[in-house]
């Protein structure tokens, strides 16, 4: 993390109790579920990682500052480049319209920053995102801290030993996230997030 936009230092931060997504229970309200259903916004994978993370990094109302420095975007686009950071964008009219990112390693997703132009948007790809992992054989998806947000998604805090045994096992773990379609309607997003695994 860095603690500003134009700060060049960057420090890493291990919280005592660290926030993930259980890929087996993600919750969708039925709201949201309706707007995935929809296919309002065309989810694509990493077709716009360095318009992703730049937006993550832009100013919003409430949020003027960003942990997200240039260093640390110089770094995500170098991993991008190599195939361990990726980008699920949502995308409407031709505009993007909301996404997040995250890097990878093995069977291990870490999710960094999420953005949204459009009401569901980062939502949206949230739920893709879950279908993606699931469908490549992903174990861990890493939220880091917990907030409200992604409590309403089924993110729970675990302990620091919990959680360095289930990265542990998850490194271990092959994986290919660029081997799901570059394409998936709403339907098989929902379908694949509820799938037993």
């Amino acid at each position: 993390m860095a603690d500003a936009r134009h700060d060049a230092r960057v420090f890493l931060v291990e919280p005592a109790r660290r926030g993930v997504i259980p890929l087996d229970g993600l919750r969708i309200s039925r709201r949201l579920a309706r707007t995935v259903r929809s296919d309002r916004f065309t989810v694509r994978l990493d077709t716009a990682f360095p318009e992703v993370i730049a937006s993550c990094a832009a100013p919003r109302p409430g949020r003027m500052e960003t942990w997200i420095n240039h260093t640390i975007e110089t770094l995500c686009l170098e991993l991008f480049a190599r195939g361990r950071a990726h980008s699920i964008e949502a995308w409407r009219e031709g505009r993007l319209a909301g996404g997040l990112y995250g890097v990878a390693l093995g069977g291990a997703f870490f999710g960094e920053s999420m953005f949204s132009e459009e009401r569901d948007a980062s939502k949206v790809a949230l739920v893709h995102l879950v279908a993606r992992l699931r469908l490549a054989g992903y174990t861990l998806l890493d939220a880091q801290f917990m907030t409200d947000h992604l409590a309403s998604f089924g993110a729970v805090e675990i302990a620091k030993d919990d959680y360095r045994r289930r990265l542990a096992n998850a490194l271990g773990t092959p994986t290919n996230l660029r081997g799901t379609p570059l394409y998936m309607a709403g339907a098989a997003a929902l379908q694949a997030t509820s799938q037993a695994s």
